[in-house]
Order: C-alpha cells, then structure tokens, then sequence
C-alpha cells in the first residue's frame, strides 16, 4: 500500500477493528529535543479509527504486535531503535484504545541510518498477527507535514 492509505486491522487481543492510515512522513536529524542517535529520525503519523461497537487498540510490541521499519536492503528496525523512544509530539502521541465512533492521533518514529531511511517499508502487525505493509517515500510526504515538523521542534 501507499502512504495514505487506509487498512482495516484487528484490534488488541482480537477485540474490535482498527481502520489504520499512515499519513505523514517527515524525515528529520533531531527533534523534541532529541538527536538521531544513528542519523535520522523518521516519523510516521497516523489515524487510528475504531470501525465497531467495541474500542479497539494497537497491539503492544511486547505481544509481537505493532510497527516495524524495513530497510530497502530488507534490514528491520524496531519502534525503539536509537533515541526513538524519546521523541514526542503532543497531538499524536495518544496511546489508549479508541472508543466506537472515535478516532484518534498517534505516530511511530524510528532511529535510522541514512541508508535505511533512504525509502522503505512501514510494517504494522494487528492482534491476530496480520501484517499490513505500506510504502514509505524517502522524502517528506503527506498532509500534515507542517504540523508535524512544528510538533517536533516543541
């Protein structure tokens, strides 16, 4: 899939289903106050949209579930890679299940080498184990790029 592109995934434990878009790019050395420890951070924004009468949540990466960079040269790259963990963005760092009807706001930001920031694949694994696979520009791309880049200088 391309970026902006919307999935219908599996919710946490097989409970409820999240419509999942991957919106925004921006590739960056630094941001909330952070530096790429391996070079460049890449940010990934995304709409987490509950599509049933039950909340739905992304899996967490302890289950094996959630999102994973692979490199153009098939290399892959964890959600805590580098200095990762340590970016923030106000708007889109919410984390708890999204209630029917709702949606909310989060991202995912890796901490890449220029070669693997150089395009490659956004992986999402959803709570029955399906991967769902988006294209990933190797330029800043998407929406909401002004938005985001202001959010990681804050």
């Amino acid at each position: 899939m391309k970026l902006g592109t919307p999935a219908r995934t599996t919710g946490d434990g097989g409970t409820g289903v999240l419509e999942i878009t991957p919106d925004t790019i921006v590739f960056a050395k630094e941001g909330s106050g952070e530096t790429a420890a391996n070079g460049v951070f890449a940010v990934i924004t995304m709409k987490d949209k509950a599509m049933t009468a039950v909340a739905a949540d992304e899996p967490a990466p302890i289950t094996g579930g959630g999102w994973k960079w692979m490199a153009p040269d098939g290399e892959m790259i964890g959600w805590d890679s580098g200095n990762s963990t340590m970016v923030t963005m106000g708007k889109y760092d919410n984390a708890d299940a999204v209630q029917p009807g709702a949606y909310q706001w989060r991202s995912q930001v890796f901490d890449l080498t220029p070669a693997q920031a150089k395009g490659g694949t956004l992986i999402y694994i959803d709570g029955e184990e399906k991967a769902f696979r988006w294209e990933m520009p190797s330029t800043d791309a998407g929406p909401n790029l002004a938005e985001v880049k202001k959010q990681l200088e804050s």
